[in-house]
């Protein structure tokens, strides 16, 4: 399988190392953002940066279910700080935990710590971000595959460049299909679940939205390509 470099966004996190400053990534859901914070740190470690140093938490995970407490989430993270170099804290779907930026703003305030979170766009869309860390962040806004990094990730040296654009088009642009090597048939059901998932989960408990099955096909679709 194929590592795909997200160049821009690595970029990106890079010229932002260790300002005060919170970093925070925000993109549809399965767009590649826990991927990035793996591939950063992967950057950090190979440039003098000791694993001590790096804290990353996925709220996805069910091992870290006691830590979607604000309190508990930064007493774990306190104890693990070096008070003598810089931490770099990586939040990934932080939006899972609630009041999540009292911890955040803790973190944010100490001099030592560089913080890294995530959340997906139908969270942040409402304006929950601008309202909850207002004047002390940065976003880098992240879309699924464009079509050079699709192509970077094709095995098939044999193909076109109207064959791998046109594949492109039929299969989408997330990376989770690309890395399995899904055919035509398996894409489109892995599109199907994540737009129905993103709409069902995010979308309409959000906006009181209620859909009967064939709307709810036509607005998972919308929703998806707006909120990429």
């Amino acid at each position: 399988m194929v590592q795909i470099q997200r160049k821009q966004y690595l970029d990106f996190l890079i010229r932002h190392k260790d300002e005060q400053i919170i970093k925070v990534v925000t993109g549809v859901r399965r767009c590649g953002k826990s991927t990035l914070f793996e591939l950063y740190r992967d950057y950090l470690l190979t440039n003098g940066v000791d694993p001590s140093q790096i804290i990353m938490i996925n709220f996805e995970d069910v091992e870290y279910e006691d830590l979607l407490d604000y309190r508990a989430l930064y007493n774990h993270i306190k104890e693990q700080l070096l008070p003598d170099k810089i931490n770099y804290i990586f939040l990934d779907e932080i939006q899972h935990v609630a009041e999540y930026e009292k911890a955040v703003d803790s973190l944010f305030i100490k001099k030592n710590c560089d913080v890294y979170i995530t959340g997906s766009n139908a969270y942040f869309l409402s304006g929950e971000l601008a309202t909850q860390l207002s004047g002390r962040y940065i976003e880098l806004s992240m879309l699924p595959l464009s079509f050079k990094e699709f192509c970077y990730g094709i095995s098939d040296s044999k193909m076109s460049n109207t064959e791998k654009f046109n594949l492109y088009l039929e299969i989408g642009a997330f990376p989770f299909i690309l890395s399995h090597g899904y055919r035509r048939k398996e894409a489109r059901e892995y599109l199907q679940g994540t737009e129905s998932k993103t709409v069902r989960h995010f979308y309409i408990p959000d906006y009181r939205v209620t859909l009967n099955a064939t709307s709810t096909e036509t607005a998972d679709r919308r929703c998806l390509l707006h909120s990429r």
